[in-house]
């Protein structure tokens, strides 16, 4: 079930929420709440930028939790948002409702790196997410959405239920981006070699807004040189999105695929100050 069909959105009391400001000239944690099953930590609550990290108590989502994460960055900020490990959802036979609503306002001159590591959705699970990214003038951002196939080592290929994913995207109150994606297994089998064939792991990189500019021309450069080969274990594609660039791949494996979009991330280093995957990937 979709959330926006449930009967209940999840509340900010569900979640977390998150405001970062601008401090004598410094990006500043102001405010940071928590409560289960998410887990809100910032290891870098001061500086160049913000570093912020969810999690949640045994690492993913099971049946019935729906959570919610409120995120505000102040005027003239800098923040990356990540996940401490790919987030896992549990099996759910009963297909309880499951999922996670993020909402996040950059006001003038401030910049976003979202980051997470990619959904894992074991068998029979069932989840949906949905993003709402809310630019002010002169605001950036950097998204990424990534999910995998599950336990592949473990034989557990696409074996899970139902799987939604949807990012809006808005600039000046104006919509310029909506991607959704859907995989449910009671419409057509997941793993058939038309929707997800030989790949474990499928993700978007979406670089929008002013702060963006030189990073997604680079980007579309970089991946129009490099033409699309059959067979190749990991491909990716690109193309222009008003005011910015957007990514998508596909590879055979995990680690491809997070190499590939700590790649082309790299450019994120001297913005936020350091290299948030310098120790990861």
């Amino acid at each position: 079930m979709s959330l926006t069909n449930a009967k209940k959105l999840p509340s900010q009391s569900d979640g977390a929420r998150l405001t970062v400001e601008s401090v004598a000239g410094q990006s500043t944690v102001t405010s940071a709440f928590a409560r289960t099953p998410l887990k809100l930590l910032t290891p870098r609550s001061r500086g160049q930028s913000v570093w912020a990290y969810t999690s949640s108590f045994g690492g993913g989502f099971v049946a019935g939790d729906e959570t919610r994460l409120e995120v505000r960055l102040g005027k003239n900020t800098r923040c990356f948002l990540g996940t401490q490990a790919s987030t896992k959802i549990y099996r759910n036979p009963r297909q309880r409702a499951c999922g996670h609503v993020t909402h996040a306002t950059v006001e003038e001159n401030s910049l976003l790196i979202f980051a997470p590591d990619p959904v894992q959705p074991f068998a029979n699970s069932s989840y949906t997410q949905r993003q709402e990214f809310h630019l002010c003038a002169g605001a950036g951002l950097a998204l990424v959405d990534w999910f995998t196939s599950g336990r592949a080592a473990r034989g557990e290929r696409w074996a899970f239920n139902h799987f939604q994913s949807r990012n809006d995207i808005f600039i000046s109150g104006e919509r310029i981006f909506m991607d959704s994606i859907l995989l449910d297994s009671a419409i057509d089998p997941i793993i058939s070699a038309h929707r997800t064939g030989r790949f474990n792991c499928f993700a978007m990189l979406l670089l929008v807004g002013e702060p963006m500019q030189s990073a997604a021309a680079n980007l579309l450069e970089i991946i129009s040189a490099n033409p699309v080969q059959r067979g190749e274990a990991l491909i990716a594609s690109a193309s222009p999105l008003t005011n910015g660039a957007i990514l998508r791949i596909a590879g055979e494996s995990v680690e491809q695929v997070g190499h590939a979009l700590h790649h082309h991330l790299k450019f994120a280093a001297a913005l936020l100050g350091d290299d948030p995957w310098a120790r990861k990937w």
